[in-house]
């Protein structure tokens, strides 16, 4: 990608990590009610799944992308119950790929995967139809327009590049890079 968002970096900063976490904890809650326990997406979400689990006062999870090959070698870390109402927290949303992966992981231990919140999408016609597919719900707090249209406004980038990134979006794998 052209832009590569590090969401984690938001860990590092108290005022935008609560707005983060308190806006997706609203968002479950509004989209859901309220869950039962907040899974996180492995690497990226386990801080920001953590921090929306504790504000919502529910157990936490994580799902990594494959099972660990020590120690317990858990695939899901922490304790969930079969018929949990689960929420999976995601950073980031690409292709929806690892995401679905992790609902997958969860359901496969008999989880009631109510849907997935993520901080930002990159709205790819492909992590559409992958979340169509899956019978998954998938609500962001921010997406790729937004983040263009942002970068444009604080002069990151200029309308002609705006205007590139645009048509990047549209059809990323003619350009090479997802």
């Amino acid at each position: 990608s052209p832009i590569y968002c590090d969401n984690r970096i938001t860990l590092s900063y108290p005022m935008i990590r609560n707005y983060i976490r308190e806006n997706l904890a609203k968002q479950i809650e509004e989209l859901y009610g309220k869950p039962e326990m907040i899974a996180g997406v492995a690497t990226g979400a386990i801080g920001i799944g953590a921090l929306v689990a504790d504000y919502l006062n529910v157990p936490f999870c994580y799902v990594r992308p494959e099972a660990k090959g020590h120690g317990r070698q858990n695939k899901i870390e922490g304790h969930l119950e079969p018929n949990t109402n689960v929420v999976v927290v995601e950073d980031l949303i690409s292709t929806g790929k690892s995401s679905l992966m992790a609902v997958e992981a969860l359901k496969e231990v008999n989880a009631n995967v109510k849907g997935m919140v993520a901080i930002f999408s990159y709205g790819f016609n492909t992590a559409e139809e992958n979340f169509k597919n899956a019978n998954v719900t998938l609500n962001t707090l921010s997406n790729y327009e937004m983040l263009l249209e942002e970068a444009e406004k604080s002069k990151y980038i200029n309308a002609e590049e705006a205007i590139l990134l645009s048509e990047w979006r549209e059809n990323p794998e003619s350009w090479g890079l997802i």
